[in-house]
């Protein structure tokens, strides 16, 4: 059997390995855009308000992001093909769970199941690519997958537009299962990895902690308003805010960290995950208005404002794989900050979405620079992520990355709604959806002018090492003049167990 860490794209193993971890990491991806389009759909049969479809988006980004980092240690643990097959099997499941919900109550509790099957799922995909394959083709790989990956979000408003118009949008959900039938197949053939070193308990208290800071402040952003609600919403606040507090003093001193946190000595790794924080919260702010703007709005059914998104499918098939290439050759500056300025203009036409607005002319062009920023953008950021973290911890560090990626998803469907004063049941009257999707606009366009900046300021240029070499070594220092201080012995948070006499722990080996 092909053992891991030698396979190259373009051959056999390769291309199967690829295939299983895109259509693994895309059903969870393409889950998480493909519900924005039913959600008209979904507040009329239930008769619900703005709250309840927001929390039809965020259950599911909540356990998700909350358990991501456990999902990467068990993988790294025992077996990252393993833990990746039962999320898939998980996540197949809970869709059935969403189809078949009869009560809002019932598919919010699915779909938090659902982001269970996602949390293992999803860090697994890209672990068994940066295990699998070898050093110097894991930026090719991880741009395929990053750009197939993409496409999956951007596919999701139109496939969901044809399957509400169709049969309906419970079979938003039932789509799943013959996909997790195809990935089950191809991931009989994957070869296994895992890290040798990991040991000892896992961080239950930390997981706990994570998803309780997450869903306090989500909470309290959704339900903010007035009176009696607005004392509950600052309670809820404090409490998440407080266990956040908890969560990261727990974690430095834990010996067994669900998230080591000398991962962040490494500036690189801090930095790109701030831009990732603000890159994805911008793309979720976009994605869950606009299918609601175009439908309540423009006057789109649901298959037409799936196809409306449809340029940024095309131009994140065609454009990511290469632009995964171009941060390995020229490193990750360039695209990270070109790339969310594109996109940023993108954002702000797409306020040319108007009443009586046709197609070509206004809505068009926005989604194809949209399309073009995140084609340049996406694939770099997974690429450099990866390039500061040792192969060993391939597993949390692209558990670290997704988090970022969801929690920042997760706030911004949570926040802006409250940001430009969309509330209640006003996301079904045009005159005030249009104003609201007008104020988001600038504040979604802001945060990629923001990532574009912090870019420009902290991201190396020069070829990415791409050899797995832990964070903490200065690899990028001839670059970009970024340093990292070296462990402190008997530290407890540098992922390794502590040598009995209080010293450092036994070094990494190689990966198997």
């Amino acid at each position: 059997m092909t053992q891991p860490g030698d396979l190259r794209p373009g051959s056999p193993a390769g291309r199967l390995v690829l295939a299983a971890a895109v259509l693994g990491s895309g059903m969870a991806m393409l889950d998480g855009t493909v519900v924005t389009v039913a959600l008209p759909r979904i507040g009329a049969e239930f008769g619900v308000p703005l709250s309840v479809l927001q929390w039809t988006v965020n259950a599911y980004m909540l356990t998700l992001a909350g358990l991501m980092l456990l999902g990467g240690a068990l993988g790294d643990r025992y077996g990252r093909r393993r833990v990746f097959a039962l999320g898939v099997v998980w996540f197949a499941v809970a869709s059935v769970l969403c189809g078949l919900a009869w009560t809002d109550t019932v598919l919010i509790a699915a779909r938090a199941l659902q982001g269970v099957g996602g949390a293992l799922l999803t860090p697994g995909s890209l672990a068994l690519i940066q295990a699998s394959f070898r050093p110097e083709d894991r930026a090719r790989a991880v741009g395929l997958w990053s750009g197939l990956g993409g496409v999956a979000i951007a596919v999701g408003p139109f496939l969901g537009g044809w399957l509400v118009d169709g049969p309906g949008w419970r079979w938003i959900f039932y789509i799943n299962v013959p996909l997790a039938a195809v990935v089950l197949l191809l991931t009989r053939r994957v070869p296994e990895s895992r890290d040798p070193l990991a040991s000892g308990r896992f961080d239950i208290t930390g997981g706990v902690l994570a998803a309780l800071s997450l869903a306090g402040i989500t909470h309290a952003l959704i339900e903010a308003s007035g009176g009696p609600e607005g004392l509950v919403a600052a309670a809820t606040a404090a409490g998440g805010v407080l266990c956040g507090v908890l969560f990261v003093r727990h974690e430095r001193r834990t010996p067994r960290p669900m998230l080591p946190l000398s991962l962040f000595r490494s500036r690189l790794f801090t930095w790109v995950n701030v831009v990732t924080l603000c890159l994805y919260a911008a793309i979720g702010g976009v994605f869950f208005l606009l299918p609601t703007q175009l439908q309540n709005v423009v006057g789109y059914d649901a298959m037409e404002a799936g196809i409306a998104s449809l340029p940024v499918t095309l131009l994140m098939i065609a454009l990511s794989g290469p632009a995964g290439e171009l941060a390995q050759r020229t490193g990750p500056r360039l695209p990270l900050t070109a790339g969310p300025l594109v996109a940023a203009v993108g954002v702000l036409l797409l306020g040319r979405a108007r009443p009586g607005s046709s197609y070509w002319p206004d809505v068009f062009p926005a989604t194809v620079l949209q399309g073009l920023g995140m084609s340049l953008f996406v694939a770099p950021l997974t690429a450099t992520v990866l390039a500061a973290a040792d192969t060993g911890r391939a597993g949390t560090a692209s558990g670290v990355n997704n988090a970022a990626a969801r929690i920042a998803q997760l706030l911004a469907v949570a926040a802006l709604p409250l940001a430009v004063g969309l509330s209640s049941d006003e996301y079904r009257v045009p005159e005030a959806m249009d104003r609201a999707f007008a104020a988001a606009l600038p504040l979604c366009a802001g945060l990629m002018v923001l990532g574009a900046l912090i870019s420009r300021l902290t991201m190396p240029t020069g070829r990415l090492a791409g050899d797995g070499e832990e964070p903490e070594r200065p690899q990028c220092t001839a670059h970009c003049g970024l340093t990292s201080p070296p462990l402190e012995p008997g530290r407890p948070d540098d992922g390794r167990p502590p040598a009995p006499d209080g010293g450092p722990g036994p070094p990494r080996g190689p990966e198997t």
